[in-house]
């Protein structure tokens, strides 16, 4: 088994994941890359995550509410648990471009109905996903397409559908965005009945004909009396939304990007990779798994190793998939989901409807002391299975202070670090010493070097 081939298995599984064990990593390799992203593409084919155990436990995030502002904690353990985790990867992508928050829905139940829908939905054709989101009450209310009216217009919904979700800045007139809202007019929500001790009741999308305005629209150059499923079929229609949201896909699987306001004026950094996504996207009717195939099996996401920085659910979710012992509903269920939150990513509660902002905005002085802490005391929890096997592997390749640092370096990865960073880890580790018969400073040792080696800058990136 080649490191070359280790080490693009542990990037798949980074990217289209949130990382791997050795032990599933040289799995994998047994039976190939192109055999593991196929698997990764088809998550009905795999165990699912009985997401009642942890409701079971922790009944009352069966409906949420507000209560605790710890909505997102089931979705934190399913992530750590699943065994399909391309398929918690792209409903984690789609929550980032339709970012919808508790802070104005004021509402876990409805974000939580809507991530259950990217995460059916998120492989399969994307007009169908964007259909749903419309459709979405939480959506509906939190971009106000419930005061959407034939009498009274109002252009948010309609705005970001084409300024955030579809087609991007520089693409669309306001006379566009006008026409788009007149015809999503009469899509609402049911009446809402008062909240009651839990939080609220569930809400249900209406279509209400007598609030539609049937009158003619011109949209994009064409003109009919459009309603709101027109309009996306035309906004599909269009290859600056194919651009779009291969650019999306490129920024968040391949290689960090600018921030989305900015990409009106700046060009992707691999202009030739984006036309590739969005070439397959108009070909296949927008299949997001075809899509995903020919991204995952491309040079460009093959040669993109470490070129993103982590965001804050990889940081924790992947951690504790690394350490293991995260399998039982434990309280520290919802610690986990908070680390998020402190780190930065408040999960069903972006801070804005253009989602979190990424790449080097995830760091700063006070977030990245956050991740190093959160991370290097999950290491130095040596009863963990995950950390107690690396521990036993490192075992007699520890023998001199260069060894110990790249039998680690491989064993949490692999993955390499600057030639300045090697030289801090070694000089570290000439200043260790224990004895043949030390079985105990020794695993000190070790896991003292893991918990420096998560620490490093370069531990940071995927």
């Amino acid at each position: 088994m080649g490191n070359n081939e280790l080490s693009a298995m542990a990037h798949l599984m980074r990217r289209a994941g949130f990382g791997a064990t050795r032990e599933e990593l040289e799995s994998r390799v047994a039976i190939g890359y192109e055999a593991t992203v196929e698997e990764l593409l088809h998550p009905e084919d795999g165990e699912a995550v009985d997401i009642y155990e942890f409701l079971r436990h922790h009944h009352s995030q069966w409906k949420p509410g507000t209560a605790g502002g710890l909505g997102q904690s089931s979705w934190v353990w399913r992530m750590i648990n699943t065994k399909t985790p391309l398929q918690e990867k792209m409903t984690l992508f789609w929550h980032q471009i339709f970012a919808t928050g508790v802070s104005k829905v004021d509402h876990y139940d409805e974000i939580i109905d809507m991530v259950d829908m990217f995460r059916e939905k998120g492989l399969g054709k994307f007009r169908a996903l964007l259909l749903e989101v419309a459709r979405s009450p939480a959506m509906i209310f939190w971009l106000d397409n419930n005061e959407n009216h034939a009498h009274a217009v109002n252009e948010n919904w309609g705005r970001e559908l084409l300024e955030l979700f579809t087609l991007g800045v520089g693409n669309y007139t306001e006379t566009d965005v006008r026409e788009a809202s007149r015809a999503f007019t009469g899509w609402t929500i049911e009446p809402k009945l008062p909240r009651f001790h839990m939080g609220r009741w569930d809400w249900y999308f209406e279509y209400r004909a007598d609030d539609h305005d049937d009158g003619e629209k011109t949209f994009l150059g064409r003109t009919g009396d459009f309603n709101g499923e027109d309009i996306i079929d035309i906004i599909l229609e269009e290859p600056a939304t194919a651009q779009f949201i291969a650019r999306h896909l490129y920024s968040f699987f391949v290689s960090d990007e600018v921030q989305v306001p900015a990409w009106s004026v700046t060009p992707p950094a691999d202009p030739e990779a984006v036309d590739t996504l969005a070439k397959v996207m108009i070909e296949s009717d927008y299949d997001m798994r075809l899509t995903m195939n020919v991204l995952l099996n491309s040079d460009f996401f093959k040669a993109a190793q470490f070129t993103k920085i982590k965001n804050p659910t990889e940081v924790v979710v992947g951690t504790l998939r690394l350490v293991g012992d995260a399998e039982l509903p434990s309280p520290n269920s919802f610690e986990w989901s908070n680390q998020i939150m402190y780190m930065g990513q408040d999960l069903l509660n972006p801070p804005s409807v253009e989602g979190w902002h990424y790449g080097p905005e995830w760091v700063n002085s006070g977030l990245l002391m956050t991740r190093t802490n959160f991370v290097a005391d999950m290491l130095s929890e040596t009863d963990r299975p995950g950390v107690r096997t690396i521990i036993d592997r490192v075992g007699g390749a520890a023998s001199s202070p260069e060894q110990l640092v790249d039998s680690c370096l491989d064993l949490l990865g692999p993955f390499e670090v600057s030639a300045s960073t090697k030289d801090e880890l070694v000089a570290h580790a000439s200043t260790l010493t224990w004895s043949e018969n030390d079985k105990s400073g020794a695993e000190e040792n070790v896991a003292g070097m893991l918990q420096l080696i998560v620490s490093t800058r370069e531990y940071m990136f995927a």
